[in-house]
């Protein structure tokens, strides 16, 4: 991961895809979200959303996935570089999550992330707070998913 001073408002990082199975859906749903039209394709088929519908927390749960793994990618292509990676902190919160549309079985949904403010910490010395925009979009172009969410970054022990 990079340090809050190599990190730049408008940035764009293409985090991945997730297919949405009939199969992940049912699981998911099973476990965290029992809804009928989660559950059954007849359900699904005959509520609002016209099909198997996945969950707004699944959707936004292979977002973070997808996320993480991606930070992941990046940290191990930097240490092969010889680079020091910054470990990130928390996240002091997010706002705006938006479940646009709905994301049907069969649906394939890429996210992007896209740096959007970003500002020293006024409580916490030697950190910054990144804001990001992550969007979902299915294989339509349209989008179904949005979030806006904080993370504290570790700045280079030089400007600390």
């Amino acid at each position: 991961m990079r340090f809050f001073d190599d990190i730049e408002i408008g940035q764009r990082r293409e985090i991945g895809t997730y297919t949405f199975t009939a199969e992940a859906i049912k699981n998911f749903a099973a476990k965290f979200d029992p809804q009928r039209f989660h559950l059954d394709e007849e359900e699904g088929k005959n509520s609002l959303f016209g099909g198997l519908a996945a969950s707004g927390w699944h959707v936004g749960s292979a977002c973070m996935s997808l996320l993480v793994a991606d930070g992941q990618r990046l940290a191990r292509e930097a240490v092969s570089r010889g680079e020091e990676v910054a470990v990130w902190g928390p996240s002091p919160g997010f706002r705006d999550l938006r479940w646009i549309r709905p994301v049907l079985a069969g649906d394939t949904v890429a996210y992007v992330n896209v740096v959007t403010d970003k500002r020293t910490s006024a409580s916490r010395p030697g950190w910054g707070i990144l804001t990001a925009r992550t969007t979902g979009t299915n294989q339509r172009g349209e989008d179904v998913y949005s979030i806006t969410a904080s993370a504290f970054v570790p700045m280079r022990a030089k400007e600390r």
